[in-house]
């Protein structure tokens, strides 16, 4: 005999197979309806109010992904993590069971939810207090045509290591290299700001392969080495984790022991949004810490090949680089030998023996007039790439910037995301 007739809600879930572990999903929701551990990134049904603010940013589609289920019935967040794939969706035969007599139309947004979500929904009404909230899900209108997920999990393409050199002194705390990969006959086109998936080889603890790895595309679109269909990665060796405890990244450490000749599965690419200005006379802002100099360093070079080229009118370049210390900072050398007419760098060290602690966004309160100038023009793009703890702290430095010359921010931040103009990419 059917129960009685129920509510249903149209479960907002994500794909474990197609998931690259990003974290764009948990760090852009207003609510915080998402979690992960460390296998999979979950929804929790009871909190999420639909807001889809998830999912144009998500860089694979596996935040895309609804089933509809009585409540009653919802996926628990603790079977969620147990999940190596999505559940089927229920049958009509087994909706009617549980007293729906007809499979619901449910759009997302007009979906209902647990009434246990009211918190959620008092959370929402103030997503302007989020930095998050500021970034582009857009590229820049003259952004180059990217291709998405040309490869995944399972018809990853194989790549074959021509490079890999450390990138920043012998013996400093944050090793950090420079792989390049080269891609032989197989398609696999990139622009300045995607990012690829690295699936480390061997198995989990459950037998199962292991999950890809993200990584920022540091080369131009035509090459780490011109004309070749190679491209190249910062990758930080990771000993420790979020609380200094010893440990080993399982996908770090194996690119930085990758030599010459090895293969190496690659899926993606992934990201249609951070992407650099291909117009002529677009500025260029771009301030990061760390291997957040991935993308950067592919705009930059790009930019540079372009003005040896002679046939691009280029704009201004600003980089504002944090780091530890000059020896932990990558590429350190290579952007000092950059033409001051090219680019204008600013380095910020928080931990240099005998100097005050200096942040990114110190560094941009002190170049303010300069950057009003950039922020007052249509044709300037900002990129913020590295340390989720970074962000904050940036985007506020805009806003400070911006309030200090009687600017609304609220104005001012609405247009640089409605126009593409600010991208965030934190982790």
């Amino acid at each position: 005999m059917p129960t009685a007739p129920q509510s249903v809600i149209n479960q907002h879930l994500i794909d474990p197979e197609i998931c690259i572990r990003c974290n764009t999903c948990e760090a852009i929701c207003p609510v915080g309806a998402i979690t992960h551990d460390s296998m999979n990134y979950v929804v929790k049904a009871d909190v999420c109010n639909l807001c889809m603010a998830c999912v144009p940013p998500c860089p694979t589609g596996s935040i895309d992904n609804w089933r509809t289920v009585p409540i009653s019935k919802a996926y628990s967040i603790e079977a969620q993590l147990g999940w190596d794939s999505l559940p089927p969706p229920l049958t009509d035969a087994e909706l009617q069971a549980d007293g729906i007599e007809a499979v619901p139309e449910i759009s997302p947004s007009a979906a209902t939810v647990s009434s246990t979500s009211s918190a959620a929904t008092t959370a929402s009404q103030e997503p302007t207090q989020l930095s998050s909230h500021w970034g582009a899900t857009i590229p820049p209108w003259s952004a180059a045509h990217p291709y998405i997920n040309l490869y995944g999990p399972k018809s990853a393409a194989t790549a074959t290591v021509v490079g890999n050199v450390q990138v920043n002194d012998a013996g400093t705390q944050n090793e950090t290299h420079h792989v390049v990969l080269d891609l032989g006959h197989m398609p696999f086109p990139v622009l300045e700001g995607q990012s690829i998936g690295i699936i480390p080889p061997g198995l989990d603890a459950k037998g199962k392969p292991h999950h890809a790895r993200q990584y920022s595309i540091a080369s131009p679109r035509n090459g780490e080495r011109p004309g070749y269909n190679n491209l190249s990665l910062t990758v930080k060796r990771v000993t420790q984790d979020h609380e200094d405890k010893p440990v080993l990244g399982l996908c770090s450490n194996y690119i930085c022991d990758l030599k010459p000749g090895d293969k190496v599965d690659v899926i993606g690419p992934f990201g249609s949004s951070f992407l650099m200005p291909n117009h002529p006379k677009s500025n260029i802002v771009m301030i990061c810490t760390g291997t957040g100099s991935a993308p950067m360093r592919a705009m930059t070079e790009w930019r540079r090949r372009l003005r040896q080229s002679g046939k691009f009118e280029g704009g201004k370049l600003m980089l504002f680089f944090g780091a530890r210390s000059p020896e932990e900072l990558p590429y350190f050398g290579p952007l000092q030998k950059l033409p001051k007419d090219f680019i204008d760098i600013e380095f910020a060290f928080s931990r240099a023996p005998n100097q005050p602690k200096r942040y990114v966004q110190d560094l941009m309160r002190e170049r303010s007039q300069d950057l009003l100038e950039m922020l007052k023009d249509g044709n300037t793009y900002f990129y913020v790439c590295g340390l989720k703890s970074m962000e904050e702290g940036v985007v506020q430095a805009l806003r400070d910037i911006s309030q200090g010359a009687n600017l609304s921010w609220d104005t001012l931040g609405a247009s640089l995301k409605q126009e593409g103009r600010l991208h965030l990419e934190t982790y």
